[in-house]
């Protein structure tokens, strides 16, 4: 997309996510063919329910051409069943746990989704639900439960992988409330304050139990900066924090603030806030940190040329496995400058992995410097 097509998004992002959905905060007139370009990049950044809003209250004469409204209505139908289908799950899925006196939450996906101007708007994936206990008490606990779990489903050190039978629904069954970050000393004081701020998690009227927003505020920017050093961002996770600083309080604000250096979060907050400022129009009074253009720019370059967690990248990169590999560790030299400290850690975290999947690419006579 070039600048003009990128600032059209932008302002029809901001139009969507805001409450009255008022048509002032786009001031553009599209061709057809800037119109089919929008809607390619809402699909390849998963947005197409959030920008849908937006069209659905543009005025006649700015309005995308009749067959691709059409086209785009029907993908805003499409999601809005599918956020009511994983609403229905996880609110079921909570009443299960519910009657075994298993404390949960949900991380992430409907803790979000039920805050935006519009509950069914934002694209859905999994459910990412916390289960209290240490790994093997929830393991344990899911195969009583008659959950399946397939070998591939224990590979992370945060959470076990299941799927319902009745939706097909993935489910990640977190013993973690966070990925971490790979760097031992940060991610250590991260988690100890995530496992404090999970267990006061408050049940919601969609039924089931959502997190504080401190706890999102911290958990959420640190997914965000695990997969931008990993393969890529997307898009929607940033909408997604756009999100929770909008209903965050100065309170809120204060406490993530004072804690994101001690996390190693204060390079990638930065980032994210210059994003919040030039992409979503955030006040100043809302942010956690002084905006970092620069840093901010390398970010947003990421995700417009990567796409969802930087698949188009990774296909792009999918020619040859030793090709791809190489290109991976190249970005990370890239990216190294960004925050030289967690890119050095989070390359060890894939030397790691790599080790400890060993036995497991014995076991499927796979042998090869991808990760599983």
């Amino acid at each position: 997309m070039n600048l003009f097509e990128n600032d059209a998004l932008y302002a029809l992002l901001r139009m969507a996510l805001d409450p009255e959905c008022s048509p002032s905060f786009f001031p553009y007139k599209l061709n057809d063919a800037e119109w089919n370009v929008l809607h390619s990049e809402c699909l390849r950044q998963r947005i197409v329910g959030i920008a849908y809003r937006a069209i659905s209250h543009l005025p006649k004469n700015q309005c995308p051409p009749l067959g691709l409204v059409f086209q785009w209505a029907s993908e805003a139908e499409t999601i809005r069943g599918h956020n009511k289908l994983l609403y229905e799950e996880t609110a079921t899925l909570t009443q299960l746990f519910d009657e075994r006196n298993r404390k949960t939450a949900v991380l992430k996906g409907p803790a979000n989704a039920r805050l935006y101007p519009d509950l069914f708007m934002r694209q859905v994936g999994d459910i990412d639900l916390w289960v209290d206990g240490n790994r093997k008490d929830v393991v344990s606990l899911l195969r009583d439960m008659k959950f399946d779990i397939d070998d591939d489903g224990m590979l992370s050190t945060h959470h076990v992988q299941s799927h319902l039978e009745n939706s097909n629904i993935s489910v990640e069954f977190h013993y973690k409330p966070s990925s971490e970050n790979d760097n031992p000393f940060t991610g250590s004081r991260m988690l100890l304050y995530l496992k404090q701020k999970i267990l006061i998690a408050e049940r919601v009227h969609e039924g089931f139990y959502v997190p504080s927003i401190e706890f999102a505020l911290v958990m959420q920017l640190a997914h965000i900066q695990w997969h931008f050093l990993e393969n890529g961002i997307g898009l929607k996770q940033l909408v997604d924090y756009y999100i929770l600083l909008r209903h965050s309080t100065q309170k809120n604000r204060l406490e993530v603030s004072s804690k994101l250096k001690s996390f190693g979060l204060w390079k990638i907050c930065g980032a994210v806030m210059w994003i919040m400022e030039h992409v979503f129009g955030l006040v100043p009074e809302k942010m956690l940190a002084k905006p970092d253009e620069c840093r901010g720019k390398i970010l947003l370059a990421e995700i417009n040329a990567g796409g969802y967690f930087g698949m188009d990248l990774q296909k792009q990169n999918d020619s040859h496995y030793f090709v791809s590999w190489l290109k991976r560790r190249a970005r990370t030299v890239r990216l190294f400058p960004f925050d030289p400290v967690n890119v050095f850690w989070h390359e060890i975290g894939y030397w790691r992995a790599f080790v400890r999947y060993i036995p497991c690419r014995i076991k499927k006579q796979r042998i090869s410097v991808r990760l599983l």
